[in-house]
């Protein structure tokens, strides 16, 4: 007689520490200081990320927000067969940063993160100052214009050069609201950096 209920035990295990690994959005993701002052480890990461790649934490941040609403698992819409019936994603995009299959394992390479995970907000984060940092070396564009960056990292640095993203007024007004985000997280990250820096304050601040 052959019992199966140690797997299903152990499946159930599985699911179990996949759950607590889920990491909620912030609770008030267009207000950078709440954000850091709920998750203090995406305030470190977003602090390590920025000093490597000398890319500007609000940018990289106003990208997360753009790409993912700081979903850990997501993923772009299926396409539709025969109009109805759900279909293929239309990119391998995955994860806080929406990287690429192909552009993520260029990363790990690159960046030396061998195990770095999409749905890990401090490889995340990192994955997009590393990116910015490509274009800014290789394109020439200013580490805190994240308006341009933005139109770089959707279109690939190829696609930038070429002047894809004049043809899709759509993406030129997303990138605006890119900028524009960048600039409101700048703005409240400076109100707060010097609270932010003490880490007894996260001891004593309010539920």
């Amino acid at each position: 007689m052959i019992f199966k209920t140690p797997s299903l035990l152990s499946g159930f295990i599985i699911i179990l520490i996949l759950s607590s690994c889920a990491v909620s959005p912030p609770k008030k993701p267009n207000d950078i200081c709440s954000i850091f002052l709920e998750k203090r480890s995406w305030y470190k990461a977003a602090i390590k990320s920025s000093k490597r790649w000398k890319i500007p934490l609000e940018v990289n941040m106003a990208f997360i927000l753009q790409e993912s609403s700081y979903i850990q698992g997501a993923k772009p819409e299926r396409t539709k067969f025969l109009g109805f019936i759900p279909w293929k994603r239309k990119s391998s995009a995955y994860g806080y940063a929406q990287a690429l299959d192909g552009t993520w394992e260029r990363y790990k390479k690159e960046a030396k993160k061998t195990f770095a995970y999409r749905r890990n907000f401090d490889d995340s984060i990192d994955f997009i100052a590393w990116y910015n940092n490509l274009s800014h070396k290789k394109i020439g564009i200013p580490r805190d214009n994240a308006r341009l960056l933005y139109l770089a990292y959707h279109e690939g640095q190829g696609g930038y050069k070429k002047g894809s993203y004049r043809n899709k007024p759509w993406l030129t007004d997303v990138a605006t609201t890119v900028q524009n985000n960048a600039n409101r997280y700048k703005s409240q990250f400076n109100s707060c950096k010097n609270k932010l820096r003490n880490p007894f304050y996260y001891l004593f601040k309010k539920a």
